[in-house]
């Protein structure tokens, strides 16, 4: 399987770089936003970012050394340096895309786009890099939106049981799949980088990648839109899990990603 070595090491420098300005970017916004919330009159949103924007920023810094070590790898015309390329632009791609969300909510400049957008650049040109099936693309395309989707319900979720503090049952439930979400997000970049790679156990990846984001949103996106009347915001992630699934189970898709060679 051939690689674009010398593309592949530009395209890591440039994602380097990013996680520099992201590190940067994270440290300048964080005690703003928060008291950009509390003057919202929104202290819930407050305890939001105050917890979840710290883990974002570790997330973008944590990237931006695997773009390093990824740019090492494509100098050196290791194998291992596309998949790890990957995996810090699947990881850059969360960390830049949330905290945009409560930025403009709030009518704040989302400055986290300058993470989000070269790195969604980044990510399709490593397709580039290492030529695959478009189906294949597509299908880690929609995974990604799972994956972002699944973690966006688990933050949901955090504010929602610090709301609903001492009220029993409902309280309880969003504890419960707090982190389920997360976890189910987790195991969607695991799944798109192991799929992209050609590893043969990614399908088993993906189908509880898709459960555990199930598991996690149907339960409150029910609750919620019973007590609110209209569609919550919890549904899309297991509703484009349950999709995934399906499709993971359909026999043309088994045998799309068990045709597949793995890299050496």
């Amino acid at each position: 399987m051939s690689e674009n070595w010398r593309l592949g090491a530009v395209l890591s420098a440039v994602g380097a770089a990013v996680g520099l300005l992201a590190f940067y970017l994270f440290v300048t916004i964080y005690n703003p936003m928060i008291g950009v919330e509390l003057a919202a009159g929104r202290p819930d949103e407050g305890i939001v970012v105050r917890y979840v924007f710290p883990l974002l920023g570790y997330v973008a810094i944590t990237a931006g050394v695997l773009w390093l070590l990824s740019l090492y790898g494509f100098l050196t015309r290791e194998r291992w340096a596309w998949p790890l390329g990957l995996t810090a632009g699947t990881l850059s791609l969360l960390a830049g895309w949330f905290p945009m969300m409560p930025a403009l909510s709030r009518g704040v400049a989302p400055v986290t786009m300058a993470v989000f957008l070269p790195n969604l650049i980044l990510w399709f040109g490593l397709l580039w890099v290492r030529r695959i099936d478009w189906r294949l693309g597509a299908l880690a395309f929609a995974a990604g939106l799972a994956f972002v989707l699944s973690f966006m319900s688990g933050v949901a979720a955090f504010n929602k049981m610090n709301v609903t503090a001492g009220k029993g049952t409902l309280n309880g439930m969003f504890v419960m799949v707090q982190q389920i979400n997360w976890w189910g997000s987790a195991a969607w970049a695991v799944f798109i980088v192991t799929m992209l790679s050609g590893k043969p156990w990614a399908r088993i990846v993906g189908l509880g990648a898709g459960l555990m984001a199930c598991y996690g949103g149907y339960p409150v996106g029910i609750l919620t839109m019973s007590e609110m009347g209209r569609f919550s915001l919890f549904m899309p992630s297991p509703l484009l899990s349950t999709a995934l699934v399906v499709i993971l189970l359909l026999p043309a898709t088994r045998k799309l990603l068990a045709g597949q060679s793995v890299p050496q």
